[in-house]
């Protein structure tokens, strides 16, 4: 059996080939990879893999990616070399110059040739884009290794600045815009406000939730050069330090944002609901409003508490719809947690930068009231269209989220098993909810919700209709935000021509909607890859700010995995993961003890989920791997002053990569700039190992607003 399809690498050096027709995901263990790259389309022979999961080699390369490849320049003092930035590319790469750049420095590099799997790839360096160790250049770096789209073209800025004059005229709109009181709730530093809410009551006393989205379709019209340039970006990239939008300003922070006391096009949904929080009704129409408030989370979360709110003056009209907003909300939170909604507790971080874009900290974000109030009533607005269309027979871009493989399951039951978790049948999602629920004030509540996300699979855009697994909901699609996702601009086109009674446009053709959905579905997977990256990258050069400045920082962490090679540990605060090594552990015994998954030393056994306290041992940048040591209390501490630990080169593993604790094969390599000879020489084969890093952040969302 033969598959065709892209080429996708993780960091234990695996990769998964997905068919074009079928969808089926093939494994290719690293020795099957043979010369292929990352991104590459490839045609894999199929064999029967461990519990009938397929697995296959590689056996014709039928076209390469393509992308330019960003590293480090370094040298053996014979030949020149570069370091990928991104570990899961396997071998270093040579280049027969420097073009300018010095030994250290980060480079984009063109690939040429890699026929053979036992000599090293060869490239040729195309851009310099400065020293490695300067942190002004990690966003840089990250764009040009994703290939994130810059400036707008010309054509494309041009034709935003016409159309954003199609302001002053609306069209057929009911007018809001006196006798409904709406306002926003968005992040502090937000920019573009695409949502806003109002609630009132009908005759029958019901309440009515009004979801006001920007109607960016009244702009961006198909096929125009705006139309094609959001095609093809398909997403907002939100890094550490920079927003890479999918409009133009003009759009996305100008007359498509809902800014407070300016007249706004929106495409607004109705949902009426019942005193038991129940949905009985929905419409949809094309409004024109004015935003009479704009309030951040925490001002929302103040109003709610019935706090005074800082910073803003908040009429009773506003108050009084933020609580009855946040009643409602909460009978619909609860709603779907009975039907069997997962309620992860994960938290986000947002990385705190100077002005040389160093790291100074983390700060955790929230999922409080106010956070889930919103969250709520987009998620509702979003059903009510997708069930809207659906109902009418039309075929829509579905948010689609699959339930978890049986073997996933398996091995979650047993991972909650070490954490002493017995939760029952998880294969049922309501068993799967009240467990979760169970654990909100567990001290392990952050391990067993970070197992029960890695068990899950990744919501796609798709032209089926599955449903989505962990909302809970049979039929969804994303509405709620065009000025950022196109998805979202195209389910508007769809509910426009329905209301319009011209359901039969392209945005309607199956085979339209299964290219689209491909399409958005790499570029969100992209753009959390590297927004990923930046931020791993500004983490591990703040712990190498400490060693460097010899006052490494104590942190809490929970132990995420036990090794024979020693303990993968999280550290809380800063949302990281890294390895304790078994020899910095004792000098003298240590057993590991594989039935109960915990290493005794000196009479105490670590074991998973137990609480130790760590600080920063060792950097290794290329891999993006932190190495700690174990800090013990003080009179701990007195007893093992006079003792060292060996120096010894760390063993890499990988947390949930399916790595058996086997030695590596080769040392790691030194942190950057690397200008020292190669550590694995670029014409022998070699394994990276996965990662050990902390928990990643819950895809397809834009920090702040959870959907």
């Amino acid at each position: 059996d033969l598959v065709t399809g892209k080429l996708v690498l993780v960091r234990s050096g695996v990769g998964f080939v997905t068919d074009n027709t079928t969808g089926e995901s093939v494994r290719v263990e690293s020795d099957d990879i043979r010369t292929a790259l990352p991104g590459d389309t490839v045609t894999v022979r199929k064999a029967a893999g461990r519990d009938r999961k397929p697995t296959g080699r590689i056996i014709r390369i039928v076209a390469r990616g393509g992308r330019d490849i960003v590293g480090t320049l370094a040298t053996t003092g014979r030949f020149l070399y570069v370091i990928p930035f991104d570990p899961v590319y396997r071998r270093d790469i040579v280049v027969p110059e420097a073009c300018g750049a010095q030994i250290g420095d980060r480079v984009v590099v063109r690939f040429l040739n890699w026929e053979n799997q036992h000599v090293a790839p060869e490239g040729e360096i195309i851009d310099v884009i400065g020293p490695a160790d300067r942190p002004s250049l990690d966003t840089e770096v990250v764009i040009r290794q994703y290939s994130l789209p810059r400036d707008f073209p010309v054509e494309v800025t041009r034709d935003a600045e016409t159309v954003a004059q199609r302001l002053r005229q609306p069209g057929e709109r009911l007018d809001l815009r006196e006798d409904t009181y709406i306002l926003t709730i968005d992040p502090a530093t937000a920019r573009d406000f695409d949502d806003a809410l109002s609630l009132a009551r009908d005759a029958q006393g019901r309440r009515v939730l009004g979801v006001h989205i920007a109607d960016v379709g009244h702009f961006v019209r198909p096929g125009s050069a705006l139309d094609r340039e959001a095609a093809e970006r398909t997403t907002s990239v939100y890094l550490v330090d920079k927003v890479i939008p999918m409009l133009p300003e003009q759009l996305s922070n100008g007359v498509c944002s809902l800014r407070p006391g300016e007249d706004r096009l929106c495409f607004s949904a109705f949902l009426t609901f019942e005193a038991d929080g129940r949905m009985s009704g929905r419409r949809f129409a094309k409004t024109l409003i004015r935003s009479r408030l704009r309030l951040t989370y925490e001002q929302a979360l103040e109003a709610i508490a019935n706090r005074p709110v800082t910073g803003a003056t908040v009429p009773p009209e506003a108050l009084r719809l933020i609580r009855d907003t946040h009643v409602l909300a909460q009978q619909l939170r609860r709603s779907r947690m009975r039907a069997g909604a997962l309620d992860l507790e994960v938290p986000e971080c947002e990385i705190l930068l100077d002005a040389d874009a160093r790291m100074t900290g983390v700060k955790l974000r929230p999922n409080d009231v106010s956070h889930q109030m919103i969250e709520e009533c987009m998620v509702a607005a979003n059903e009510a269209v997708a069930t809207e269309l659906k109902s009418r027979g039309i075929p829509i871009l579905s948010r689609l989220h699959e339930p978890p493989d049986p073997l996933k399951i398996d091995e979650l039951t047993a991972a909650l098993a070490q954490l002493g978790f017995h939760p029952g049948d998880l294969t049922d999602p309501r068993t799967l909810t009240r467990f979760l629920s169970s654990t909100l004030d567990h001290p392990l509540r952050d391990s067993a919700h970070t197992l029960v996300l890695r068990s899950m699979k990744r919501a796609i855009y798709s032209a089926e209709d599955a449903g989505h697994f962990g909302l809970a909901k049979r039929y969804y699609s994303h509405f709620t935000s065009p000025i950022r996702r196109y998805p979202d601009l195209v389910l508007h086109r769809q509910l426009a021509d329905y209301l319009s009674r011209k359901p039969h446009r392209s945005g309607a053709d199956p085979a339209y909607l299964k290219g689209i959905a491909a399409t958005c579905t790499e570029r969100e997977q992209l753009a959390d890859d590297a927004s990923r990256a930046l931020i791993e990258t500004k983490k591990y050069r703040f712990l190498q700010q400490q060693l460097d400045e010899g006052r490494p920082v104590v942190y809490d962490a929970v132990i995420s995995r036990v090794a024979n090679f020693g303990l993968f540990v999280d550290v809380t605060d800063l949302q990281l993961g890294g390895l304790v090594h078994i020899a910095t552990l004792s000098e003298s015994f240590v057993r590991y003890d594989r039935a109960r998954e915990c290493l005794e030393v000196e009479g105490h056994c670590y074991r998973l989920s137990g609480r130790v306290r760590v600080r920063v041992a060792k950097v290794d940048f290329t891999q993006r791997h932190a190495d700690f040591v174990l800090v013990h209390d003080a009179e701990d501490q007195a007893e093992r002053t006079a003792r060292k630990p060996r120096s010894r080169p760390a063993e890499a593993g990988a947390r949930g990569s399916g790595t058996d604790g086997r030695k590596e094969r080769r040392p790691p390599r030194q942190p950057e700039p690397a200008a020292h000879p190669p550590r694995r020489m670029p014409g022998k084969a070699s394994r990276r190992h996965g990662r050990p890093g902390g928990p990643p952040p819950a895809p397809g969302r834009r920090p702040g607003k959870a959907r």
